[in-house]
Order: structure tokens, then C-alpha cells, then sequence
């Protein structure tokens, strides 16, 4: 569950009952007196989800370091030291290229948790839990925050998952670029052997021939044409597999739905905080899979994301959901904005077509994110729930990833 999904929960301090006298708490001496306790429940959480283990190795540099920092943050605002608040949590909203102290060990967490093979929505889960544990346990043990205290334990979650996620993306990004370059290299060494191989029996032939001046059609000729052949035969085999590679792009190789819609939720998360909203996302089906331009279509949906935030009403909840039914794989994006005015449907794919007097916007978000679905074989489209709001739908064929 995103940070987002907490307001209330995690975003907001509990108010005293009207007459009623409340004793300050301060949070840094209660995470500090409940820290084995916090760790604990944040364990007990990640091993609540499918497919995932806790582990020693997945916690060790992210959420008990995490913790006292959050401790040390907290202390250092109740002081007055806004300089040392900064220095060990960053700014609110990020916004420098030297990372905090804290920023330094959530980059190391990214990066551990990539090495461990865990997705990037784990990235996120992680200090989402944290922040559910300490509100549940503050619940239980009727410790009262202050606002600012809030404000701060958002801060922090907030820069410590920028910073964990902007590692993860970099490593991944690195590793996947270092294992292409690896099987670009083993298929040229193999084509190089081979031809190396073919060239130099041709030219032991040839030479026979010359030296001994046989004749092309005896044995020695059928060696320099079967080597001639197997030469050719390479070449030829190289450029069908470059051009069947080239075809494939064009295509879009598969990829996993699950993955694509967890990288469009962490996108569409800090679209929520900003606006006030919530993001649901149901589970996907690990095993579903699409193919296309991935960066064309994840900045499609973006765009959709963007524009149901924009709408919805605020306070609301905006679904972002993926299935499959036979063939085809759906994506949805319901939001709350109220319905649509009669005729909204037919115009909003139209380029600078704006729903509303809002005029922040170009009106091209969907007209662009229609052309990249279509792009790749798909559809988009958008249902009016009168009273309630939207769903605009993605449909692309669904794959099986190779």
C-alpha cells in the first residue's frame, strides 16, 4: 500500500476529544521505545504478501536505519534544528543532487532489495508498512502525535522512497544494460569463431589448389565449396536474425503486466499526495503479459492517471485495476469526478479538447495517450458512470511472454 493511501491513517494527527486533556508524546522517544516492536510488525507484514519472505538481509539497512533516522529527524525539529533536521532527512519535495544521510542508506536499501531479486513496488511496500505499523501501534498504545510530527514522518517517507526507488531503477537499468551487452558480445564472438572457421578452410583450399594446381572440380574444390557455402550460410543466418530482431522491436517484445502497472502506480502515487486522493490497486495476475513500446505505454497510462487525478474529486479514490478476459488484457482507470457532461465522450480524444475551465493543461494528455495505445494494436476508450465518474480503458492483446 503507497504512502498516498494513508491520509487518515498515517497523514493525519488524531484530534482530543472536546473537555478532554491529552499529554504530549513526542514520536522520536516512542520509536525509540518501540523499535524491536515496529520491526517486528513490519516483518510480519512483508511475509503477509504473496510470494515474499522476510529476511534478515531485506531489513538490515532499510527499515532499522530508516527508523533512527526518522528518531534523530523528529529529535532534531523538537529542538529547533532545522539545519540538522535537513542534513539527515532532505528537504520536503527533494530538490538537491547531494543526497541526505538518510537518502544514502534508502539508495542502499533500493539497491539490496534489486540484488535480492524483489520488484519495485517492494521498494515502496516497505516504508509503506512502517508507516501502517507506527500508526497502529501509536493506535494501541493511545500515544498522541502532533501535527508537525506527522508532517515530518511523511517527509521522510517520501524522500527515503524517491531515493530508494531512483537506485533501484538506476541498478536495474544498469544490470539489464550490462546483460545485454554480454549476449551481444557472445553471439558476435560465436559469428567471428564460426566465420574465422569457414574463411580459413576455404583458404587452406584455395591455396592446394594454387600450390598444386588441382582441379576445382576434384576434392579439394568440393572443400573450398562447402566452405564458400558455410560462410554464406552465416551471413545469410545473421541478417535474417537481425532482421526478425528488427521486425520484434517494431512489435515490442512481452512484458510483464504486473510489473508494467506497479511502475504506473508509483508514478500515479505522487500524483494522489499532491491532489488530496487515494490509489487503489488490486494485485495482478503475476503470469499476464503484454507487448509494445513499454515507455510508449506506461506514458500513456500516465497520462490517463494524471488526468483522473486531476478531475476526481478531492478526498476521493482513484482504481487503477488490470485482468485479463480470453485473449485480450484490460486496463482501468476509474475515477470519482462526478460523470461526464453529455457529449464529453465523443470530444475528449480530440486534441486540445479540455473537459472543464481548467486551462492548466493543453487538452492533448488523452490524444496522445490514445495514439500510443493504438500504436501498439490497442484501443482506448472511456464509459461514463453517471453521479459517480469515469473509466477510461486500455485494451491490448494479451502474450505469452517468451
Amino acid at each position: 500500500m503507497r504512502i498516498v493511501e494513508m491520509r487518515g491513517s498515517c497523514g493525519r494527527a488524531r484530534e482530543p476529544e472536546r473537555g478532554c486533556a491529552v499529554a504530549s508524546f513526542s514520536m522520536h522517544k516512542f520509536l525509540a521505545n518501540n523499535r524491536d516492536e515496529l520491526v517486528a510488525r513490519c516483518k510480519a507484514k512483508v511475509a503477509q504478501r504473496p510470494k515474499r519472505a522476510a529476511t534478515e538481509d531485506q531489513l538490515r539497512n532499510g527499515i532499522p536505519l530508516f527508523l533512527e533516522q526518522l528518531r534523530q529527524t523528529l529529535e532534531a525539529e523538537e529542538g529547533g534544528h532545522r539545519g540538522e533536521s535537513l542534513r539527515i532527512s532532505g528537504a520536503s519535495g527533494g530538490g538537491t543532487h547531494a543526497l541526505s544521510v538518510m537518502g544514502v542508506s534508502a539508495a542502499a536499501h533500493g539497491k539490496q532489495l534489486l540484488e535480492l531479486g524483489f520488484s519495485v513496488d517492494q521498494v515502496v511496500h516497505d516504508y509503506g508498512d512502517l508507516c501502517q505499523a507506527i500508526t497502529e501501534l501509536a493506535v494501541e498504545r493511545d500515544a498522541p502525535f502532533s501535527v508537525d510530527e506527522f508532517r515530518t514522518l511523511n517527509r521522510c517517507l517520501d524522500n527515503a522512497i524517491a531515493d530508494a526507488v531512483t537506485e533501484f531503477s538506476l541498478q536495474r537499468d544498469a544490470s539489464m544494460a550490462r546483460q545485454q551487452a554480454t549476449e551481444v558480445n557472445e553471439r558476435l564472438g560465436f559469428l567471428a569463431h564460426e566465420l574465422r572457421n569457414s574463411v580459413g578452410t576455404a583458404t587452406l583450399a584455395f591455396k592446394a589448389i594454387e600450390m598444386g594446381n588441382l582441379p576445382v572440380a576434384g576434392a579439394t574444390g568440393s572443400v573450398l565449396k562447402r566452405s564458400l557455402a558455410t560462410t554464406t550460410g552465416l551471413i545469410e543466418r545473421t541478417l535474417e536474425e537481425v532482421r526478425t530482431k528488427a521486425q520484434d522491436a517494431a512489435r515490442g517484445a512481452p512484458f510483464s503486466l504486473a510489473s508494467f502497472i506497479a511502475d504506473a502506480e508509483q508514478a500515479g502515487a505522487l500524483d494522489a499526495g499532491a491532489r488530496g486522493c487515494t490509489l487503489a490497486v488490486p494485485l495482478v495476475d503475476p503470469m499476464l503479459s503484454i507487448a509494445g513500446d513499454r515507455e510508449r505505454l506506461l506514458d500513456a497510462l500516465t497520462n490517463i492517471l494524471q488526468n483522473a487525478f486531476k478531475f476526481t474529486r478531492t478526498s476521493t479514490e482513484v482504481t487503477l485495476m488490470a485482468y485479463a478476459v480470453g485473449e485480450k488484457v484490460f486496463i482501468e482507470v476509474q475515477d470519482h469526478c462526478g460523470g461526464l457532461p453529455p457529449g464529453t465522450a465523443e470530444r475528449m480524444f480530440s486534441p486540445f479538447s479540455q473537459r472543464s475551465s481548467d486551462r492548466t493543461g493543453l487538452g492533448l494528455g488523452l490524444t496522445i495517450a490514445r495514439d500510443a495505445v493504438v500504436a501498439d494494436r490497442g484501443t482506448l476508450s472511456v464509459e461514463d458512470v453517471p453521479g459517480s465518474g469515469c473509466v477510461f480503458t486500455i485494451c491490448l492483446p494479451r502474450v505469452v511472454a517468451g
